[in-house]
């Protein structure tokens, strides 16, 4: 982690400037008089109760608004329902964060919300730097007093500060580094702001070994040690170090305009021949990197594994009959298709692929003899679950042991099954090449780590047939319609994942066009080809 000198500010200014909330201007210095919380006191003894009203909420933010611009935190915290934690954090925007001026200028209250937009001077040792963002407030009624207080969330101090982190500014422990793709072009924030939490982490991880000095900078020190600190501003730059990566700027920035059509949208494209991770992308994209570490049921796009098994136990064909029935029972449990759809019985397995039939799926549980039969495909075949090592934080995919009702949902991607887009994307491909190559985002070669092996490949033939019904899927299945704009020898699967307490289920959609891989999920998409489909499609379209 970095570190920064504690030294307290003398005579620094900071003004609260009146926006939409309609009370008088007025600035104050640091270390004059308070803003004066008992202004927020009632003038009864009886507690009042209910949401507070408009002019409680007014007169809480104004007040607390004040007393921070005033650097008065005793009585900043004393206006918020959390004064033990408030109060170092209010504090330390001074003394550790190095802010020396800062102008609060309140938005309207939109209900019991108030954002304010902070312009603030940060000044370590010589340097100074502007710095400027956008946070918001919530009033609510104290619990026991009844009085109208802030609701107190690391977020009022900054956006982006998280339980139990803390501003710095100070001398970075680590070096920067200047991130390249692997044609050694540029990777940064700006540009590419996905890449915000990867950087960081590279960063962290490697800033030291690649011949670069450390700067001069404000940033959030995370409270677990394990997590990389987020620079959000830089007064002085240190000496980057190069640092090259496995990713594509062209794939990158197809990845980063496709997400930003739909909110809750995370992309990772994969190269199935080496494993190299050519793009990661999440709206929004900053914070947590859900495209590496989320974990949520994958719906149909697990059906490539499914598929996998039955396959190698000769359970099926591509090409061979297999019943797809609207709906079937499995020990109490019912399983239908969307919209209760039905096949022929002539149809070939392949064909309930291309149109996802559940029930022929399920159908076929008891035939393999091992309820474990799934959990120990993705296992073996597919990497799933092994202890995977990128370059940085990811979880590697989850597909438990179960039975019953339980072990059937798994054949479908629900149920206990937990994936994200990087676990999505290297299945695509697995079955691609028909051998698991475990992805990464820097080179091994850059501190020889020991990345997960996978105990077997898929024989020549089964790794055939599942890129013909990913063909088949692509061509005239459900991923017809995204996959239309997409060259090269193509394939895909689609996912809609039903989620508990959500009205619409998740868009999930994989695919591969040549030597390259990439799955999307979007929160409350849809069906699969609908929303995250599109996403699929335009970084393949970038990567050819």
């Amino acid at each position: 982690m970095r570190s920064g000198a504690r030294v307290a500010v003398v005579g620094g200014v900071f003004v609260l400037v009146t926006g939409g909330l309609g009370y008088g201007a007025y600035s104050v210095l640091l270390g004059g008089e308070g803003a004066g919380g008992t202004e927020n006191a009632s003038a009864s003894s009886e507690v009042r109760t209910g949401p507070p009203d408009r002019e409680e909420i007014e007169r809480t933010a104004k007040d607390f608004l004040a007393a921070w611009a005033s650097g008065d935190a005793a009585t900043a915290s004393l206006l918020t329902n959390n004064e033990a934690v408030a109060e170092p954090l209010l504090t330390g925007f001074a003394e550790d964060a190095h802010v020396t001026k800062a102008v609060i200028t309140p938005g309207p209250a939109v209900g019991t919300k108030v954002p304010y937009t902070v312009k603030a001077t940060v000044v370590y040792e010589g340097r100074t730097k502007p710095w400027s963002y956008s946070s918001d407030l919530t009033v609510v009624r104290g619990l026991t007093t009844g009085k109208a207080l802030v609701d107190w969330q690391p977020t009022v101090i900054h956006p982006q500060l998280t339980e139990g982190a803390v501003l710095k500014t100070g001398e970075s422990s680590t070096a920067a580094i200047e991130a390249v793709d692997h044609d050694g072009k540029v990777l940064d924030k700006e540009d590419y702001p996905s890449l915000g939490p990867v950087l960081d982490t590279l960063r962290e991880k490697y800033g030291d070994t690649t011949g670069g000095s450390p700067g001069i900078e404000t940033w959030v020190e995370p409270a677990d040690e394990q997590l990389p600190a987020t620079t959000l501003l830089t007064l002085a730059k240190g000496k980057p170090g190069k640092l090259r990566t496995t990713l594509d700027a062209d794939a990158q920035a197809a990845a980063e305009k496709a997400v930003k059509q739909f909110s809750g949208a995370s992309v990772v494209a994969v190269k199935p021949s080496t494993g190299a991770i050519r793009a990661v992308a999440n709206n929004p994209a900053t914070g947590f990197n859900a495209a590496m570490q989320g974990t949520q049921a994958p719906g149909s796009t697990l059906k490539i594994v499914t598929a996998a098994m039955l396959l190698e136990k000769g359970l099926v064909s591509a090409n061979g009959p297999t019943e797809c029935p609207k709906e079937v029972l499995y020990q109490g449990r019912t399983f239908h298709n969307l919209d209760y759809f039905e096949l022929p019985d002539s149809s070939s397995f392949g064909t309930s692929f291309a149109r996802s039939c559940n029930t022929a799926f399920i159908k076929l549980i008891d035939d393999t003899h091992d309820e474990a039969a799934l959990p120990k495909e993705a296992r073996d075949v597919f990497g799933i679950g092994l202890d995977w090592k990128t370059g940085v934080v990811s979880f590697d995919g989850r597909v438990p042991e179960e039975t019953g009702g339980e072990a059937a949902a798994q054949y479908i991607g629900q149920g206990t099954v937990q994936m994200n887009a990087l676990n999505i994307a290297s299945i695509t491909a697995t079955a691609r090449t028909g051998t698991f190559h475990q992805p990464v985002i820097v080179p091994r070669s850059l501190d020889d780590r020991q990345v997960a092996t996978a105990s077997r490949s898929l024989s020549p033939n089964v790794t055939q047939q599942l890129n013909d019904m990913m063909r088949a899927t692509a061509s005239w299945g459900t991923g017809k319609a995204a996959m239309a704009s997409v060259g090269g020898d193509k394939g895909a699967k689609t996912g809609s994942a039903e989620v508990d307490g959500q009205g619409t289920s998740n868009s999930w959609f994989t695919g591969f066009s040549d030597d390259l891989a990439a799955a999307a999920v979007v929160q409350s998409g849809g069906h699969g080809g609908d929303a995250a489909g599109p996403v699929v499609a335009a970084v393949l379209r970038a990567g050819a």
